[in-house]
């Protein structure tokens, strides 16, 4: 019945035009007619659980009966969310200053919410920091999230006007990046996304993924970032990366640094400090934690209780399995 519910979830919420249009995408690369992938693409949401996102980004246009069944999709994950993720604890991560309040030892940065700080905070707060980042405290995919600098603290009152009548409630200082970081992109901080699961005993670190932006000042994958996934023990990356239009990277496009071979900073201390984040909240065991390599060190920006998986697209990799396999060596679902 809860696979039921989600797939009718999902069917109301479908953007049936937005489907279209990936599907006309990947006949330009595959030259499959419309129709077959339209078609395809409903028979592996109710077999494999995969949204036509997944269907795009995990090339299961390319992939056999055999090599699908590997896959974590949208399903699976909900699934994980579903079984282990209480839902009264939720709210902690869900609502961003909510989290910041519990996790603040581990932000390495200053922040306001705005739903209970006065004007007057919010006008000292923004004399001492420049530039800051904005939230909407319960957004998703990046919505919502503006950096504002300079001039455009110069009027702090019709900011703050502003940032209400937006709901931008959360205000943090900006996150100063690692240098080794900002060579990779200097305009957005690049974070890197870590799924753990902790199983009353031990914290496995099921999955590493670096995330960059591409000009803009987010590297959220769908604002025009990319990913590649990482070693989960090292901290390098063994491939390239790929955006949400199917373009592929060697090097990054804006500065030119190779992303096969990079080495994400402090990663040991990463380790470590998800090692103890991932115990706090024993109720909600199953977490994608979005963390940013500081010059202090590492700074978590929030954590996802309802987290996706971020799987590499066989093209880039030559690799046709995904990680299905290696979740369920962890967890039972």
């Amino acid at each position: 019945m809860k696979r039921i519910r989600h797939y009718v979830s999902r069917l109301v919420s479908l953007d049936v035009s937005n489907m279209l249009a990936v599907a006309r995408a990947i006949n330009s690369r595959s030259r499959t007619p419309v129709l077959i992938i339209l078609l395809d693409m409903v028979w592996c949401s109710l077999v494999y659980q995969t949204g036509y996102l997944d269907y795009e980004e995990f090339e299961f246009n390319t992939l056999s009966r055999a090599e699908r069944r590997t896959w974590i999709t949208s399903g699976n994950a909900n699934s994980i969310v579903v079984k282990y993720n209480q839902r009264d604890f939720r709210e902690r991560f869900n609502d961003k200053p909510t989290f910041n309040a519990i996790f603040s030892e581990w932000l390495g940065r200053e922040w306001l919410d705005l739903r209970v700080a006065s004007e007057e905070d919010f006008v000292r707060f923004v004399s001492v920091h420049d530039p800051i980042m904005v939230k909407v405290v319960d957004s998703m995919s990046g919505a919502g999230i503006e950096k504002h600098s300079g001039s455009q603290l110069a009027d702090a009152h019709a900011l703050y006007r502003q940032l209400m009548e937006n709901r931008q409630f959360l205000v943090e200082a900006f996150i100063e990046q690692h240098a080794g970081m900002s060579a990779l992109c200097p305009t957005s901080v690049n974070s890197i996304r870590m799924i753990t699961f902790f199983d009353g005993t031990d914290v496995h670190v099921l999955e590493a993924v670096l995330r960059m932006g591409n000009g803009a000042e987010v590297d959220n994958y769908n604002r025009g970032g990319m990913y590649t996934v990482l070693d989960e023990k090292t901290g390098i990356a063994a491939y390239g990366a790929f955006d949400k239009n199917a373009n592929t990277f060697i090097n990054h496009p804006q500065t030119g640094m190779p992303i096969v071979g990079f080495q994400v900073p402090l990663f040991d201390q990463v380790l470590n400090t998800l090692d103890t984040v991932a115990r706090i909240i024993p109720q909600i065991p199953y977490v994608g934690w979005d963390v940013a390599i500081s010059t202090t060190g590492p700074a978590i920006i929030e954590g996802n209780y309802n987290t996706g998986v971020f799987q590499m697209k066989p093209s880039l990799t030559g690799i046709k399995t995904g990680l299905l396999p290696k979740f369920r060596e962890v967890i039972d679902f």
